[in-house]
Formats: structure tokens, C-alpha cells, sequence
């Protein structure tokens, strides 16, 4: 499936894997999740374009392969991230869904983008700062070389060694209240 995440089905007990193969077969009988089917899963209606741009971004982070379907083994992979997911490879999946273009930085413009959509997705999280000061003051704390794009080692040094920027990081792309709904869904078919 070409999963470098880490994450595997081993990370999970064999009564956990039953439950979520029932419920991904029971949202997805088809066993592949397609994009729109993935924008209906979490809720993710009237987007503007850029928060469909960020959506469909967040899908290929977990469409591992690029067939352009998730299917259980991705979907397993991509929740036992979110649920179990060390930092360090919870970092590298925040670096791959920000740097939209696929070119192994993230410029301000991509960040910029991220920030604006994911506050167009979740309205509730409170922005003490602009998106456009938010992504100036990223820049000016972890970009160490100063050239406008942040590389790989600099987006996670920066942001491991930043409570703050962390704390915002987790918070913009928590997903555990799409997870305890599946929960839900899960105990409730138990």
C-alpha cells in the first residue's frame, strides 16, 4: 500500500480492528472510500474553494497509494495516526498536508492557504492573531535560514521546539471529534 507512516493494524487490538472494519464496511460498502464520500464522513459541506482544496490535500495525505480511493488498510493507518501517532510522525503528516504542492517545502503561501481553510472548516477555533500574522510569525520563529520556505527539518525542529506553535499545530488539526463520533458509532453497534 506504500505506508510510511508507521502506523499498522499490529498498533491495534484484534477486537479494535473488527469494530472499525465494521464500521468502515458499514459507512463504505464498497471498501473504498471516494473523496466525496470522505467530505460526507466528516461533515465537510459548502466548502469554499480553498477548504476544498485543503480537504481534497488532507484526502491524498491518507489515500497512501494515490489511487484516489482510502481503503481500510489506509483508513486503519490514518486513525491509529491521529489516535496513537508518535510526534514525530504526526509531524511529518502535518508537513505533507501543508505543503500543498507537493515540493518538499512549505512556502507562506501554502501555509497562509492551510491556516485560512482549516478556520473556514472548524469556525470554533479562536484566532487571537490574523491568518496572515499567524503565518508571518511561523515564519519568522522556524524558518532558520530565512529563504521563505520551511524544509522538512526546519517545520519540526520549529515546531517541536515551540509549545506554542505545537499547541496550535494539534489544535487546527485535531480530529477527535470526528473520531469520537466513529467511536460512538462503533459502541453503539457493539
Amino acid at each position: 500500500m506504500g505506508n510510511n507512516s508507521g502506523a499498522t493494524l499490529e498498533d491495534m487490538t484484534n477486537c479494535e480492528s473488527h469494530q472499525w472494519y465494521r464500521k468502515f464496511m458499514t459507512e463504505c460498502p464498497s471498501g473504498l472510500l471516494t473523496y466525496y464520500e470522505f467530505k460526507k464522513f466528516f461533515g465537510l459541506k459548502n466548502l469554499s474553494a480553498s477548504s476544498d482544496a485543503y480537504a481534497k490535500t488532507m484526502f491524498s495525505t491518507f489515500d497512501m497509494n494515490d489511487d484516489g480511493y482510502i481503503d481500510f488498510m489506509e483508513y486503519v493507518a490514518a486513525l491509529s495516526l491521529v489516535l496513537k501517532g508518535e510526534v514525530q510522525q504526526k509531524l511529518r503528516w502535518y508537513f505533507k498536508l501543508y505543503d500543498v504542492d507537493g515540493s518538499g517545502c512549505i512556502d507562506r503561501d501554502e501555509l497562509l492557504l492551510i491556516i485560512k481553510s482549516i478556520r473556514a472548516i472548524q469556525p470554533s477555533l479562536t484566532a487571537d492573531m490574523s491568518a496572515e500574522d499567524f503565518a508571518d510569525m511561523v515564519f519568522d520563529k522556524i524558518d532558520v535560514n530565512g529563504d521563505g520556505e520551511l524544509s522538512y527539518e526546519e517545520f519540526t525542529e520549529g515546531i517541536q521546539n515551540d509549545e506554542m506553535l505545537r499547541r496550535t499545530l494539534t489544535q487546527s488539526l485535531d480530529l477527535t471529534h470526528i473520531v469520537q463520533r466513529l467511536q460512538g458509532g462503533i459502541e453503539k453497534d457493539s
